[in-house]
Order: structure tokens, then sequence, then C-alpha cells
């Protein structure tokens, strides 16, 4: 049976001593490694909070990290792609980039993704564009970060933003 959409999860990042062992937030996904849980959609706003008022005027930049996960027994999804499938329009703009760490398995007792002060610094070494991005090969196991940039431009006057995610591949059958 080839992978399925629920194969392939979405997993908060957070800073601990390996990578799923510990439980993560959408506010604490910082970077570092892949924590045991994730958002419940691939819905950008599942992960960042709501635009405030003062961001919308004086307008905000934001990064969160998250991890993409192949939890199939024993398939490989192959040439992975992510990507943004829809977007909120008259908002804030969403953005992906991947993490220079590449592909590693989810139990890594070493940085799995860069790491960042706060919600406003911009992870070293991402380039972020609207995609799709070419992932790889992605064998079970294995994880990969990803970073979502909002930018809510200054004068805005509308507090919306999101994006819907998509990790896609084939699988042999």
């Amino acid at each position: 049976m080839p992978i399925v959409n629920t194969d392939i999860l979405y997993r908060y990042s957070v800073a601990a001593a390996a990578g799923n062992t510990t439980a993560g937030s959408a506010s604490g996904s910082l970077g570092d490694q892949v924590a045991t849980n994730g958002p419940t959609t691939a819905v950008a706003n599942d992960v960042f909070d709501d635009v405030s008022p003062a961001e919308a005027s004086a307008g905000a930049t934001d990064y969160r990290c998250l991890f993409g996960l192949n939890n199939h027994a024993t398939l490989t999804l192959l040439s992975a792609q992510l990507s943004i499938t829809s977007q909120t329009s008259g908002g804030a703009t969403i953005t992906i980039g991947l993490d220079p760490a590449g592909i590693t398995a989810k139990g890594l007792g070493s940085a799995q993704a860069a790491t960042i002060a706060n919600e406003s610094t911009a992870p070293a070494g991402v380039t972020f564009s609207a995609g799709p991005l070419a992932v790889g090969d992605l064998a079970p196991g294995q994880v990969f970060g990803f970073w979502l940039k909002r930018v809510t431009p200054p004068g805005s006057t509308v507090q919306a933003d999101g994006a819907v995610l998509s990790i896609d591949g084939t699988t042999l059958p």
C-alpha cells in the first residue's frame, strides 16, 4: 500500500536533548529538535498567533520552525516537495524555507534545525519563497525542518493570515 496523507505528519520544533522526546507548542517552535506532537492541521494559522491590531498597524515579521515526518513503517516518500497550496488573501503573507540541516532521523541527538532567539529573529541560512521546495527522498522515520515566515505589512487593515501547506511525493507500490 503506498504512502497516504495520514502517513506524513507535521511536528512542532522544541529545544530538547534529542529529537522526538519532548512535546512542543506553536509559540515555542523556534527550531532545534523535532517535537513529539504538532499542529492538528497543515494550516499556518494553527502555528502563528493571530495578527494583533498593533502588528497590523506597525507591521511585523514572524518565524516558526516545523518538521515534516514520514511516519510510514516501511515506505520512502520519493522526491518529496513542500508547497503552499493556498493562502488567505488580503492579510499577512506566508512563505516557506527549508532548514539547512536537511533530512535527519527523528530521534537524532544533535540539532535538526537552526535555532532562533525569538519569533522576530530570522533563521540563519534559510531562503524563503512561495515554493514548491524540493526536499528529497524521505525514508521512514526521517524528518526535515522547514521555516514559515509571516510578513504583515505596515498599515494593514485586515488582521488575517493563513496558508495551507502540503508535503507531496511518490512511492513505489
